[in-house]
């Protein structure tokens, strides 16, 4: 959980022997444990991946994770990237240590609840998909990214996922000072020192210092902040991270409590190996790779004084404005137009999301549903992913893996007689769009998300086709 800023690589390293302030830090929380830390740190990464249960059952012959009910290890890392289904959105590749989540969430008490959710620091997006399958169906979730680049992604990721009633937005935590006691649920999986992703990520071990944490501990307070300001009162916050700094974890909780909150315990099993953590009176989870089949991560679970009165969403359904053809008629969905794209938003939120999109800076709401071709509309590519998808409406073009490669490479399909727009499918999972041009199918797969790699690098993901 949380994020070091960096990517993996993929290469084992282990506790450095001589960074000392680092060695002594863990010492002191760990005692002689620190030696099969350090053992476990050398060792390969676990692989693991949590399904889309609203696409796909999942891979067979695997290893659950015991925390998440659709968490999967695997034996080893497959050419994801050449796996069709990772594009279809039909699984995410995440850390099981970060698939915690769901017992907070869970614990939270709101998981079968109409409400409104913030994860503010959520990109790639593994957290903000994991809410979506955790959270009611009704649920709107706002997923932010102060960073443009990994805004895009976490925008994918969450087209991909195909959920309703969610918001990408890209602010700063201080833009969010105007949307005061708003939220039922806040998330923040906070930028960190990263000490919990050593193993996965050689610049993270690289870059740590002690100054690092200080730095670190300055932003997480300052976000958190901001995060408890836009909750409701009884509302829940959930903060996270990758790191085993007690700066970065149970002080930042300490000061939220210092403002009235506390925290719930969330439920864990002795077999799980996690650590409980009751430094600073509170009660929080750690998991440490030596003992827990994942990476190092922090997380706590927090109330709010006070009573949640009222509802976040209306109970009236806003006015409907437009029609969503191409929607199953199972919510009243708004139309709304950003930068020559349509977005379908569930009614009932409405005056939210206009709320929200007065506030901060907005780069989409709702399920993305149309672009601009010259003077009409048609299928926008985010579409294709909707689990609101009216299917009935498209021609269905299943492909093998091999024809579904191709088009992931934005190549055309060769066949005949094809006309109109079809909906590409791949072990029967929405892929994309192709509009028919005679004897073959044109491509309308993003430039932007093609397969640029000439050919895999690992073995085939063993659910390939």
């Amino acid at each position: 959980m949380g994020r070091s800023g960096r990517h993996r690589t993929g290469i084992p390293i282990g506790v450095p022997e001589a960074n000392s302030a680092l060695v002594a830090r863990l010492r002191e929380q760990l005692g002689d444990e620190v030696d099969g830390l350090e053992n476990a740190l050398a060792t390969e990464p676990v692989v693991s991946i949590r399904v889309n249960p609203n696409k796909w059952s999942g891979p067979q012959n695997t290893e659950p994770v015991p925390w998440c009910g659709t968490g999967h290890y695997l034996a080893e890392r497959p050419a994801f990237t050449f796996d069709p289904l990772l594009h279809a959105g039909a699984y995410y590749v995440q850390e099981a240590s970060s698939m915690l989540l769901e017992q907070a969430v869970l614990a939270s008490g709101l998981a079968n609840e109409r409400i409104a959710a913030l994860d503010l620091c959520a990109a790639p997006g593994g957290k903000s998909t994991h809410l979506r399958s955790l959270l009611h169906a009704d649920t709107l979730l706002v997923s932010n990214e102060i960073d443009p680049k990994r805004a895009t992604v976490l925008q994918e990721n969450l087209w991909k996922w195909g959920a309703a009633n969610s918001m990408v937005t890209c602010a700063a935590p201080q833009r969010y000072a105007h949307l005061q006691e708003v939220f039922d649920l806040v998330v923040v999986d906070a930028p960190c020192s990263g000490e919990g992703m050593f193993r996965k990520d050689a610049f993270a071990r690289e870059q740590w210092k002690p100054a690092l944490v200080k730095q670190c501990s300055a932003m997480q307070h300052d976000a958190l902040e901001h995060a408890w300001n836009c909750l409701r009162p009884g509302g829940m916050l959930i903060y996270s991270t990758c790191t085993w700094e007690i700066e970065e974890n149970e002080a930042q909780v300490a000061a939220l409590m210092a403002r009235g909150g506390h925290t719930i315990a969330i439920p864990t099993l002795p077999e799980w190996g996690m650590h409980r953590t009751s430094r600073h009176g509170i009660d929080a989870v750690r998991c440490y790779p030596h003992r827990v089949r994942g990476e190092g991560s922090f997380i706590a679970l927090l109330r709010k004084a006070g009573e949640r009165t009222g509802h976040a969403v209306p109970r009236n359904t806003q006015e409907v404005t437009g029609t969503a053809p191409w929607l199953l008629p199972s919510r009243a969905w708004n139309l709304i137009e950003m930068n020559a794209q349509q977005f379908a938003i569930d009614a009932t939120w409405s005056a939210m999301v206009e709320r929200i999109r007065s506030a901060v800076p907005t780069w989409s709401s709702g399920v993305p549903y149309a672009e601009r071709k010259g003077i009409t509309w048609r299928p926008h590519p985010g579409l294709a992913f909707a689990q609101d998808l009216d299917r009935s409406r498209f021609h269905s073009i299943p492909l093998d893996h091999t024809q579904a490669i191709t088009m992931l490479r934005g190549n055309a399909l060769s066949t005949s007689d094809a006309r109109g727009a079809g909906l590409a499918t791949y072990q029967d999972v929405p892929l994309g769009w192709l509009q028919g041009a005679g004897d073959r199918w044109n491509n309308r797969w993003p430039a932007a998300w093609r397969i640029r790699s000439a050919r895999p690098s690992a073995p085939l993901v063993s659910w390939s086709a």
